[in-house]
């Protein structure tokens, strides 16, 4: 794919839209899409629920950055059992090798029945992925964050990163994307992990909780 038709399919002309949109309305800061933000992995209690039905639309990558009242961040379940989740925690806690575990063999479905995954089209794709995951592992083990994503995949701002919508309370709740990432936070129970902003609350952005969101762990340098 170009690099045109992934702007494309990444929303970018709207994200610019709207960067301008946001500081016209809230100011020099603002939200911007795909933004880097920084959160506590152990601080996420709940998945963003979409349910149309209760005001709460399905949220994705391209809607970063949007600023949205309303109610839509009181549709959530608890974070909990996940099977990505729990595979990780399996193999990094007690040693279950990576072919063994359900994550495994649950993308080996999807392979079959869609042909590709997380950009995976083969069972030796999958090996060399979990391979570079026990790298990443070991890395935030060793630093005591993640290395943001944009940072290492050359990308715009954070896009691609672990995706949180911001509550209006300031909380952040999980919805898609980088889940492996922030299951191995999670396990490690870092500190604080590099995110991509996902939508916010409008009441979130009025209380400032921008500031505190992109504000990294002390002694940490970023260029993102």
């Amino acid at each position: 794919m170009s690099t045109l038709r992934k702007a494309i399919a990444s929303g970018l002309p709207h994200k610019v839209v709207r960067d301008l949109t946001n500081r016209i309305r809230y100011g020099a800061d603002a939200p911007l899409s795909d933004e880097l933000i920084w959160i506590r992995p152990r601080d996420v209690t709940d998945w963003y629920h979409a349910d149309p039905s209760q005001d709460a639309p399905r949220f994705r990558r391209r809607h970063s950055g949007l600023v949205v009242g309303g109610d839509w961040d009181r549709s959530r379940t608890p974070f909990g059992s996940q099977i990505k989740l729990d595979s990780i925690r399996a193999h990094f806690e007690k040693g279950v090798p990576w072919v063994q575990t359900d994550l495994f063999d649950w993308m080996l479905q999807k392979i079959e029945t869609h042909g590709r995954i997380d950009g995976c089209t083969s069972r030796d794709d999958l090996i060399k992925r979990y391979e570079q995951l026990d790298r990443i592992f070991e890395e935030a083990k060793r630093t005591g964050t993640l290395r943001p994503h944009g940072s290492v995949n050359q990308t715009r701002r954070e896009h691609g990163g672990i995706l949180v919508h911001i509550a209006r309370d300031g909380s952040p709740l999980r919805d898609g994307g980088g889940m492996h990432r922030f299951a191995i936070a999670y396990v490690l129970n870092l500190g604080a992990i590099p995110a991509q902003l996902g939508v916010i609350h409008k009441d979130a952005v009025k209380a400032g909780v921008m500031h505190r969101l992109r504000t990294p762990p002390p002694g940490l340098q970023t260029n993102a």
